[in-house]
């Protein structure tokens, strides 16, 4: 037989995969929690969250409300690391619903004596409930009120005040209450949700040309990384190179002698996934670089290629992690039409699988133990998905803070598995997305639906594999607007330099991919140049690190403006004190005019309302009084940050 609960719970959010995976958030977030709750008939329903952390015994509480059409809303804050539960109950609130009925029949004019007996039950379920002596003794004398006919008067009044309404909703008898099953939030630190990143290759920062960098070289750059606003600094690959099979300068199949390969290309006689390339110095030179980063209040985020060259030591200790063919050779990476030689991809199906899974957690493990708690996961798409779930878990049991970001360019629902599966954040095809059309409608996806509750963006406007058309041949405006775009956009960003800032967007013909590509060469720069770019870039990064508005994604409202090569755009931080109001021009080569619309009604003002919009870029404020407001804006600075303070 049914049970006789007359409440049903419905439509949860939020929630992924109807609570199969868990929700993410950062330390100190709000969880703002809906439901469908309805019951038969008219009668007054109450619902409340219960919600706790891992380490926490007991449930907090906190009442949710009917927002319309039956749904419900609440909210409760997570305030430390690790993970949450969280549940809905309701019931029918049988007091309220008499105190409800009352009012009505008193306001018709009705006599009610028999409903006042009903309602003296109804305060005797709550006297023990109450906490105050103050507020139990009012309740006993209430009941003597509505017990007597003489007092009938008094008793109308009291059955109708917002005290016994108070003392009703706070001390809830709940019969029949119905429980929804449980569902999990995951709370990272803050630079999960928060980062700015800047990556570069080792081996190209040394002073001298033609000289392979080294750790103490990178230690050099990390003020110069500060300088520009960055708090990540990732570095790919850093472990030996593959010899057999060595890839030479763009991507070539002869590498010369002199040629030093793909850093993706891991592992040689020098070791593998464990160990450092020579030329870049030692174990201590690489913990002494880590906590120089951190001296410099810099996080360095790690590479973690799970591939490796022909001549990396698993090849001979573990030749069952790879994949044989008939003729006795190896099969190496493959990704029709493209080739690549110098890499053996992992059999994930080998029957020694276990020992497989362990070996690449420890590799993850020794790195922790050097202080690394950022890292950059390459391909990710090529591996099991419950490969991740099992390694995610397993790393962050011990060691919450670590963050995951998946490299993953690949179909859309691949890259969401893999967020649900446990990735921190993601990288996203914010590179391609161009026009006003393109960005508008790919950040309405990541911000107004699921996405938004467990896959945390992470834009770059370029990588040292993607060199996008658009950037290709432009100068000192385009890479200026992409900045600002990802910058506004997304609270998570990252560039590939000195390559971005210094323009050097040579391309090998009709693909996006760079001239000469850092991949498979050393470069070398002069890092001490400083330009327009790095001076925007720099000013980019102090702003967002001063508003909390542009310290999250999903809070975003886009907002018309008559002209499609003008982007216009609202954000606020959870509490609505920091607002931010951006306008972009998505035009690098001419002036663009245009009307904007300010979100009045979402700031909370009346149009003719003073309102100082401060451009954080320029320091220039001006007073808007109207909805409607007229903007130009220039390819020498295509765009504003505006702090508006009403």
């Amino acid at each position: 037989m049914q049970d006789q609960r007359r409440v049903v719970i419905d439509h949860i959010s939020p929630s992924v995969n109807c609570g199969e995976f868990y929700i993410k958030r950062v330390v100190n977030e709000i969880v703002n929690v809906r439901a469908h709750i309805l019951a038969d008939g008219h009668d007054v329903l109450g619902a409340t969250i219960y919600y706790k952390h891992e380490n926490e015994k007991k449930w907090r509480e906190t009442r949710m409300t009917l927002d319309f059409n039956n749904e419900w809303q609440g909210a409760f804050t997570v305030k430390k690391q690790g993970f949450y539960s969280y549940k809905v109950e309701a019931w029918v609130d049988y007091a309220l619903n008499w105190r409800h009925g009352i009012i009505r029949k008193i306001d018709d004019g009705q006599y009610v004596r028999s409903e006042l007996l009903e309602g003296a039950d109804y305060v005797k379920d709550i006297i023990d409930k109450v906490a105050s002596a103050e507020d139990k003794a009012y309740l006993k004398e209430l009941r003597a009120i509505f017990t007597n006919e003489d007092k009938y008067g008094e008793a109308l009044n009291e059955a109708t005040s917002e005290r016994l309404y108070k003392l009703f909703y706070d001390n809830p008898v709940k019969l029949l209450e119905a429980t929804s099953k449980g569902y999990d939030a995951y709370v990272d630190r803050k630079k999960a949700r928060f980062s700015t990143w800047y990556e570069f290759f080792p081996r190209s920062a040394s002073e001298k040309e033609g000289v392979h960098g080294t750790f103490k070289d990178c230690e050099r750059l990390l003020p110069r990384i500060k300088n520009m606003g960055f708090d990540v600094v990732y570095l790919p690959p850093i472990h030996p190179i593959g010899e057999v099979n060595r890839k030479g300068k763009n991507n070539t199949t002869d590498a010369k002698p002199d040629d030093v390969g793909s850093t993706w290309g891991v592992g040689s006689k020098y070791g593998g996934h464990k160990d450092i390339h020579p030329k870049l110095g030692s174990l201590e030179d690489f913990k002494s670089l880590v906590q120089r980063a951190k001296d410099n209040n810099l996080e360095i985020a790690m590479d973690y290629a799970l591939q490796a060259a022909p001549d990396h030591p698993w090849v001979k200790e573990h030749p069952s992690w790879f994949k044989w063919r008939p003729d006795g050779t190896v099969q190496y990476a493959e990704n029709p039409p493209k080739k690549y030689q110098d890499i053996l991809p992992i059999y994930w199906e080998t029957e020694d699988y276990q020992n497989l899974w362990h070996e690449c957690l420890d590799i993850l493990l020794h790195w922790i133990d050097c202080g690394i708690e950022i890292f950059r996961v390459d391909n990710p798409h090529t591996k099991p998905f419950h490969f991740w779930n099992w390694i995610i878990t397993q790393v962050k049991l011990k060691h919450p803070n670590v963050i995951f970001l998946a490299e993953a360019f690949t179909a859309p629902k691949v890259m969401q598995q893999l967020a649900k599966q446990g990735y921190t954040q993601s990288y996203t095809y914010f590179t391609w997305r161009n026009t006003k059309h393109e960005l508008t409608e790919y950040i309405e996806e990541l911000t107004k639906t699921e996405l938004r509750e467990y896959m945390q963006p992470n834009f770059w406007p370029n990588t040292p594999d993607i060199n996008p058309f658009h950037l290709q041949s432009t100068g000192e405006s385009k890479h200026m607007q992409r900045y600002a775009l990802a910058g506004t956009l997304s609270s998570s960003i990252g560039i590939y330099g000195p390559v971005f800032e210094y323009m050097l967007s040579d391309s090998l013909l009709g693909k996006e991919e760079y001239l000469n590509s850092e991949k498979f060469q050393i470069a070398h720069y002069d890092w001490n140049i400083q330009n327009k770019l790095t001076t925007v870039i720099a000013k980019i990064n102090y702003i967002r690190h001063l508003n909390e508005a542009l310290q999250q994604t999903n809070n975003i409202k886009f907002c018309y403006v008559d002209n499609d090569n003008l982007m216009a755009y609202y954000k606020w931080n959870d509490a609505k004190t920091n607002h931010i109001f951006v306008i972009i021009s998505l035009d690098a080569h001419n002036s663009q005019q245009g009307t904007v619309q300010l979100p009045l009604q979402e700031l909370g003002v009346q149009a003719g309302h003073n309102i100082e919009m401060h451009d954080l870029i320029t320091d220039s404020r001006y007073n808007w009084h109207n909805e409607w407001n007229f903007v130009e804006l220039h390819p020498t600075l295509p765009f504003h940050i505006f702090q508006i303070n009403k």
